[in-house]
């Protein structure tokens, strides 16, 4: 089922939710007929029932992936995935979808998030050898910790991943271990997301923050990657390549 006026089609994985409420919102506002919505008591319809479309929208969670693969590979359905939580050998999987259609996936989909992450990298270059500590806070029912986002900011302070991570500290725990990096999660309220990186050197710190005040952020931003997606080749994508490239 196409329409008639924009030939811009979508289902939205993950769609019981209040994220999947504003996606389908952001998707309709930007000429695109939702032709689905598909969550934990429909999301086997994926597999061989649900309809093709041009695009899948999945903020759902990683056991979702084996049907909006299958979905993907099925229809050729373009996809972007802002689910969290996915292990490495998921991750590989998301990106080898990039060999039959179009796919980006993000952890955050906020241009300012892709900038504080560009910060973090080159504070980082800047800085070698102060202590860092990486501090997020999300809403009381997010369930998985740390953050998607948090992860991509350790990466930017480590892209090698051989420095130690410490997730909290408790009890004598000694002094802090040179090149250790602080990971912590704080969990309350309706916060939409903050992230804090904090480099501390002799006498001084730098810290460098990023606050949500809505999820419409996030939204938006994944509506914009996916336009930009659907006028890309088959291929895999980052955030950063659809929209700084």
């Amino acid at each position: 089922m196409t329409s008639e006026k924009s030939g811009k089609t979508a289902i939205v994985v993950g769609g019981a939710g209040r994220m999947g409420r504003l996606v389908r919102e952001e998707l309709l506002a930007r000429g695109f007929d939702v032709t689905g919505s598909y969550d934990v008591d429909n999301i086997s319809e994926l597999d061989e029932v649900a309809p093709p479309a041009n695009l899948v929208v999945d903020f759902s969670a990683p056991s979702a992936l084996p049907h909006v693969a299958a979905y993907v590979r099925r229809t050729g359905a373009a996809l972007v995935s802002g689910a969290t939580g996915y292990a490495p050998e998921q991750l590989d999987e998301l990106r080898a979808l990039g060999k039959v259609s179009r796919v980006v996936w993000s952890s955050n989909y906020s241009l300012g998030v892709a900038a504080l992450r560009h910060a973090t990298r080159l504070v980082a270059s800047a800085l070698p050898g102060w202590d860092v500590e990486i501090v997020e806070t999300h809403h009381s029912k997010k369930v998985d910790a740390p953050s998607g986002t948090a992860k991509a900011l350790l990466a930017e302070v480590d892209p090698t991943g051989e420095r130690p991570v410490v997730g909290g500290r408790e009890g004598i725990v000694g002094a802090r271990v040179p090149g250790e990096i602080g990971m912590h999660a704080v969990r309350g309220g309706t916060v939409a997301g903050t992230h804090e990186v904090h480099f501390f050197g002799a006498d001084e710190e730098v810290c460098l923050t990023h606050r949500a005040t809505s999820r419409q952020i996030f939204v938006a931003g994944a509506v914009t990657a996916a336009e930009r997606l659907l006028e890309r080749d088959p291929s895999y994508y980052t955030f950063d390549e659809l929209m700084f490239a």
